[in-house]
Parts: structure tokens; C-alpha cells; sequence
């Protein structure tokens, strides 16, 4: 069955990084928000880059995005996908990545895992010619990457800002 993003992305037009995931999993679907499984670790990392609170509501959380300059969006817009699984994602259909980079100022885009680059690469790629630079899942699956690991990959993201 496909599956349609149901929440827009997070940006305004001094957007700087834009950090795009796959597609949002079923906790996030359920809740409405972006890495929204309590032990996803995208926000407390990206709280620790900046020295703050792990923001918790989904306002604290737009806020924090908004505040950094930061843009959060996923590269497909449908999909069929079993659960969280990546793997299993068939019939992607993408975002349309330009018209947000058409809308900011977007220096830096920023994948969070393997299957997001290569989706954007393959279906975003072609139309934006701008690079993304792959960081690691912050999923809890992903335990190839400990907790101070992802920490160091994202602050990539700081260069930019």
C-alpha cells in the first residue's frame, strides 16, 4: 500500500542546511513530526551540536529548526515501505526538492542515511544539481553508530550555518 507524507517540511526563506530523511516512519506518521520515535536520536544530537535542551513538542521542535536555520523536510513524498524499513521502500515518488531551494537559502543539503542519499541522488539530484553530503541514520536501528559518533558526523552540519 502506498504511503503519502502527510506534514510539510520545516524552512523560511533564511534556511541555510537543509537535512533531509527518507521517508518518516510510522511513529512520526502517527504523531505528525519528523523523527518522532522516542529513540530516534536526531534531536538529542542535533540539541548537543547547539548546546541546548532536546526540544520535545513538536512547536519546541519547529522553533529549534527555525532558530538554527535549519530545514528538515524527506526526500519522498510516497512510497510503499514496510514499517521503518529503508530497504523496503518500492514506488518512490520524491519531493520536490527545488521548488523549497527555489524558497530559501539553502547552502548545504544534508542526507540522513544511505537510502536517503541514494534517493536523492537518483530522483533529486537531476533536477537540483546541488550535492548532499550523507551522514549516518539516526535510527535506532542503526547501531553501527554510537551516540558520540553521529555527534561527530552531524556537526558537519555547523560549517554551514
Amino acid at each position: 500500500m502506498i504511503q503519502t507524507h502527510q506534514f510539510e517540511p520545516v524552512f523560511y526563506k533564511n534556511s541555510k542546511v537543509l537535512i533531509l530523511g527518507t521517508f518518516p516512519s510510522p511513529k512520526s506518521r502517527q504523531i505528525g513530526f519528523y523523527y518522532s520515535h522516542p529513540q530516534n536520536r536526531f534531536w538529542p544530537v542535533m540539541a548537543d551540536l547547539f548546546h541546548a535542551e532536546v526540544p520535545q513538542s513538536t512547536v519546541q521542535k519547529k522553533q529549534f529548526l527555525l532558530h538554527h536555520d535549519i530545514a528538515l523536510w524527506d526526500v519522498l513524498h510516497s512510497c510503499e515501505i514496510n514499517g521503518a524499513e529503508d530497504a523496503s521502500i518500492r514506488r518512490p515518488e520524491p519531493n520536490d526538492i527545488g521548488w523549497l531551494l527555489r524558497q530559501s537559502s539553502i547552502r548545504a543539503i544534508f542526507t540522513t542515511g544511505k537510502k536517503a542519499q541514494q534517493l536523492y541522488m537518483k530522483y533529486c539530484y537531476p533536477q537540483t544539481g546541488k550535492e548532499a553530503i550523507s551522514l549516518p541514520s539516526t535510527s535506532p536501528a542503526n547501531c553501527r553508530f554510537n551516540y558520540e559518533e553521529l555527534k561527530k558526523a552531524y556537526s558537519a552540519v555547523l560549517e554551514y550555518l
